[in-house]
């Protein structure tokens, strides 16, 4: 039986490198603070999971080196390597070991273990499966990896309300499910939402 791999894609915690709409409202200092603070509870919620071997991808490279400053998690820490978003996403389908993978954001304050888990279990009826976003991407892509795997990732329109329907159309042929829409967390807005 293959291994199930959950990936979390994360930017190192600097000052001034991450969440940055959100520090455009509320500060760069506050930003970092919501990003370490609900990136280290994404982790601990998920690390200690069985069903999955947990894969922590980061950016730049040079935190894997040096590990300063990281999130402490039972799992495993990997560089995402350069280019694109799409181009960082499809290596990690294709360099990690055999067996169905999905992938997260750590900006979304609500994926819970179950979420994951639904993910997954689709994944055995299905080649992908995805968590669509509110904002027209998605907070959650899987593949079941076999027989072979061909990246969607190309010539997507990241950030944007047609991320997900770029993605889709690149999947012609494929037998796609979807999970729970999820929000994310990118400006205070988004924020003020979650609260309330």
């Amino acid at each position: 039986m293959l291994q199930n791999h959950l990936v979390v894609m994360a930017r190192a915690p600097r000052l001034g490198t991450v969440k940055r709409r959100l520090a455009r409202d509320l500060g760069a200092a506050a930003a970092l603070r919501f990003y370490r603070s609900h990136t280290g509870g994404l982790l601990r919620r998920l690390s200690s999971d069985p069903r999955w071997r947990l894969w922590l991808a980061v950016t730049p490279d040079s935190a894997v080196r040096d590990g300063r400053g990281l999130w402490s998690f039972d799992g495993t820490l990997v560089a995402q390597g350069g280019g694109d978003l799409g181009r960082r996403m499809a290596r990690l389908f294709e360099d990690l070991p055999p067996g169905p993978l999905v992938l997260v954001g750590s900006d979304i304050p609500g994926i819970r273990r179950d979420h994951i888990a639904t993910a997954f279990r689709a994944l055995g009826a299905n080649d992908w499966v995805f968590g669509p976003a509110a904002d027209g991407g998605y907070w959650l892509v899987g593949a079941r990896r076999r027989p072979r795997i061909v990246t969607p990732f190309g010539g997507v329109r990241w950030s944007n309300a047609a991320t997900l329907n770029d993605t889709l159309a690149n999947l012609t042929g494929c037998d796609v499910a979807f999970v729970e829409t999820l929000r994310d967390v990118d400006t205070a807005s988004d924020l003020d939402a979650l609260i309330r």
